[in-house]
């Protein structure tokens, strides 16, 4: 494809010692990954707020960090662009059976829990000793999405609440023992619980098939848009919510719920 050669070519002469760019001669593979999560970031954002042709531009910037790293490991000798792409384009392949395999692969369709055993074969092939059902997940991963990916491999094992009232009845639990470390003087205590009840909230989130990041950015969007509200109201007045008693500031935040509800 002609437009992704532009942009290899580009890369490689961002690159190129002779007339390229020092600050991109200056990178590695450690400096640039802060940016390629942000860029998966900011892709995700354009997509929240429906931005086309922002989501258009993010991609773009997404997918030259994918061309940075690839030309970093083609200068050391690791492997290239065209290494990346068949690898992808073969592991795709390779966990959709139900469309690129067998006839009878395909005639049986999807079948549940298929793509976690492929992943699971593909572990125990690359492994040289046996692994474990929890290997591969990404410590770098925001905690909760690598908690949902924990509780998930988990399962897989057989290792669940048969439905969601078992992580619904944990959540209480958790609460309990939150309520207690909060009576003492031990904050570690108090950190390790807090974990363990976010942990509980977010299996939870995956029994009922609800992504915990998205459900947290729409609740940080609530409260976003009803602070917001609050401190119009008391612009009006020449106040400032600092300028309130907490009487005063409930009464706010509750009129903010009643008209973002309306």
């Amino acid at each position: 494809m002609k437009s992704l050669k532009n942009l290899l070519e580009v890369v490689a002469q961002l690159r190129n010692p002779k007339g390229g760019c020092p600050w991109d001669l200056d990178q590695d593979f450690a400096s640039i990954a802060p940016y390629t999560v942000e860029e998966a970031y900011e892709v995700a954002d354009a997509i929240a707020r429906e931005d086309m042709p922002g989501l258009r531009d993010e991609l773009g910037d997404l997918l030259f960090q994918v061309a940075l790293h690839a030309q970093m490991a083609a200068e050391a000798g690791h492997f290239d662009f065209a290494d990346v792409e068949s690898a992808i384009c073969d592991k795709m392949v390779r966990r959709h059976p139900h469309v690129f395999g067998s006839d009878d692969e395909r005639k049986r369709g999807v079948e549940a829990g298929s793509w976690e055993r492929i992943k699971a074969s593909e572990r125990r092939a690359d492994a040289p000793v046996a692994p474990s059902a929890l290997d591969g997940i990404a410590l770098s991963l925001p905690a909760l999405k690598r908690a949902e990916k924990l509780g998930k491999r988990a399962a897989g094992t057989g290792f669940d609440w048969p439905e969601a009232t078992g992580p619904r009845k944990k959540i209480d639990e958790e609460v309990g023992e939150l309520d207690e470390a909060l009576a003492g003087p031990d904050k570690q205590k108090m950190v390790e619980e807090l974990g363990d009840l976010l942990f509980a909230i977010v299996n939870l989130a995956r029994h009922l098939k609800i992504d915990p990041e998205q459900a947290l950015v729409g609740a940080n969007r609530k409260f976003e848009q009803r602070f917001r509200l609050m401190e119009d109201a008391v612009r009006d007045t020449c106040a400032s919510l600092a300028d309130l008693d907490i009487d005063s500031l409930e009464a706010k935040w509750q009129a903010a719920k009643k008209e973002t509800r309306s």
